[in-house]
This record gives C-alpha cells, structure tokens and sequence, in this order.
C-alpha cells in the first residue's frame, strides 16, 4: 500500500469516529426512550398485549419485585338469588375485606325476618360455590345481600316499613364488620306503590258457591265426595286441597267450608248448605290449565253433591259465564308474562300472597 492510500484510510477511520462521538452526545442529550422488550412468545405464536392480566404475566411481574409467584385462583361465577329478584324486592348490599364463616354471620340475624307486614330475607354468597344463600354452619361468605318485598297482598311498602328493614338490616352489618349500602327511600316507596298497582289490577282469585238444592251435607258426606275428584284434607280446618304435582307449590284448588264443622266433636251431626271452590290464578302455571280444573270440578262436586253452582252474589252461573270469565283470564296471563310476573312462577307467588 503506498503512502497515500493509508493516509486516505486512516482519515476515513478518524472520520467515522467523529460521526459516532457526534451521535452519542446527541442521545445524551436527548429525551430518554423506552428500551425495547422482547415480547414472549406462546407454543410458538406472538401474544398480543390485552387488558387482562394473565397468570403468566402475573408471575413475572411478582418475580421481578423479588416475591414469589401468588398461585392464580379464579373467582366461582356469580349465580343468582332464588329467593330475592329485583322485580319485587329492594335489595341492600353487604361488603366484607374478607370472607367470614356461616356461624357468625347466623348468629348476628335479626329475629325477625319482616319488616312490618313485608317478608325479607339476608344471603350470603357461598365464597366457594358462588351460590346466594341462607348463612349456614360450616361454610364462608365473602359478601351478602338483603332483599326486602315492596309489595303483597297487605298493600305496598311504606317509609315506616323500609326503616325498620333499614335499621335491622344495618344492625346485622355492623355486628359482621360489612359495608353496607341501601337503595334510596323515597325510590323503593314510590316503586313499592306503582307494583302495588299493578298487582292490584291483575290479582284474581276465581271462586264459585255451592249451593245444596235441597239437602243438606254432613261433613263426611263432602270428604267422601270430594276424595273422589282428587281433594285431600288442607292444613288448616275447614279447607280441602287440590294439591299441585310439584313438590312445595300452593295447591291448584281449595274447596272451603265452615271450619266449626271441622272442629266439632262430631263431625258426622254437622249440617251443611254452602261450600265455596276457589282458584288462586296467580299461584299456578297457565301450563297445568288451572282454569279447566276449576270448571270440572265445580261442575263435578254440584252433580255429585246435587248443588247449584253460583257467582258471590247468588246467581246460577251458566256455561256462557264460564266462557266470559275464561276469556278475561286468558288476557290477564298475558299481562302478569309480559311484566315478568307468569302466574305460577316464584316471584308472583310471592307478589300475590
């Protein structure tokens, strides 16, 4: 190589050397950047970065920090209430740091589960199953709900009402170390008051009087003859049942008579002239076709027991009275389903009671 070529070749190198000095005081100089994270990869495809924290993302976050991975439980789903729904109820919520077991939180209940002539119920959910349930021995709940009915057949939930749900409710709370928050008064009241409404224009109990033409009926002569269409002594006196196939259900009919009848020493030597066949609409499923067993046995019984069968007023019913009343009941099932309210489900059993 002459002298000329490595003069050249030694500029060039003093050159880039002065190029470099130059781009590193610049990055000195400048805003700091991120440095580039290699992304991991999963059975062989690219992760996409989420919202959601994996477990994997989890245990290296911990692991940088110098602590041991926490091991990832997921949360049970969260299933919902069969004894309180929103339709019906106020609910209350009850939150905890952490879980505690059925024994305290039973022993911190109020004695009472009403709040003047409306029922409530307190749950806890099941830390393990995820389940709303009665507190019970043996197991832990991380949270609670009380629900109280804005409405019944007693009339709507008023102020004095809601308070004594609030204080009790607020009683059991503080005595379990739980945040607990209530629904606001004035909206529970004036909800409890439009269901009321509701329920009181579409709650029909259908009844029919039987009237005897000319003898009258010892009590066992009615047992014995009802037994025959499939009614069975209820559990109050004075009453007999058409009972409902599904176990717990309100029976279908109820056939009722003078309880004194009922309770006397002899029922044999009682005397009587009128019984009433009543049916409950919102109590069963439109499904079971509650309306026709009514029929037939209103018409059975008065046959067998040779009865005119009669309004509340003491007219004789005809087949065209019959059909009427099928017809408005027929529009009143289709009103109870579009607001949720099915004749026979739980939520309008518990409305209309």
């Amino acid at each position: 190589m002459t002298l000329t070529e490595m003069l050249a070749v030694a500029g060039g190198v003093v050159l880039a050397g002065v190029v470099a000095h130059g781009a590193w005081s610049a990055r000195k100089a400048g805003p700091r950047r991120a440095d580039v994270q290699v992304e991991p990869v999963l059975d062989g495809a690219r992760q996409e970065p989420g919202l959601d924290a994996s477990p994997l993302g989890e245990a290296a976050v911990s692991q940088d920090a110098g602590m041991p991975a926490a091991p990832f439980v997921p949360r049970p789903p969260r299933k919902p209430s069969a004894r309180i729904d929103a339709l019906i109820d106020a609910i209350a919520t009850a939150t905890l740091d952490a879980p505690i077991s059925g024994e305290m939180a039973i022993s911190h209940l109020p004695g009472s589960r009403r709040a003047g002539t409306k029922p409530f119920h307190i749950e806890g959910m099941n830390a393990e199953s995820g389940e709303w349930e009665l507190p019970a021995p043996g197991q832990r709940y991380g949270e609670f709900q009380a629900g109280v009915q804005m409405a019944n057949r007693n009339g709507a939930m008023n102020e004095i009402e809601y308070s004594e749900f609030v204080q009790k409710v607020q009683s059991f709370a503080d005595g379990v170390g739980a945040f607990v928050q209530f629904p606001d008064m004035l909206d529970v009241v004036s909800r409890a008051r439009e269901l009321d409404h509701f329920a009181g224009d579409h709650d029909a109990q259908l009844t029919v009087i039987l009237r005897a033409k000319s003898a009258t009926w010892t009590l066992g002569f009615v047992q014995q003859v009802a037994a025959r269409h499939g009614f069975v002594p209820g559990a109050m006196p004075g009453r007999l049942v058409l009972a409902s196939e599904e176990e717990g259900a309100p029976p279908i009919l109820t056939l009722n008579f003078e309880s004194q009848a009922a309770l006397a020493e002899n029922p044999q030597l009682s005397a009587l002239r009128e019984l009433s066949l009543s049916l409950d609409v919102a109590q069963t499923p439109e499904a079971l076709e509650p309306f026709a067993s009514w029929q037939e046995a209103a018409r059975g019984l008065a046959r067998d027991i040779e009865a005119d069968v009669c309004d509340d007023r003491g007219q004789v019913l005809n087949l065209h009275a019959f059909a009427s009343i099928g017809q408005d009941l027929s529009t009143l099932y289709r009103a109870l389903a579009s607001r949720d309210l099915a004749a026979g489900s739980l939520v309008s059993r518990r409305l209309f009671s």
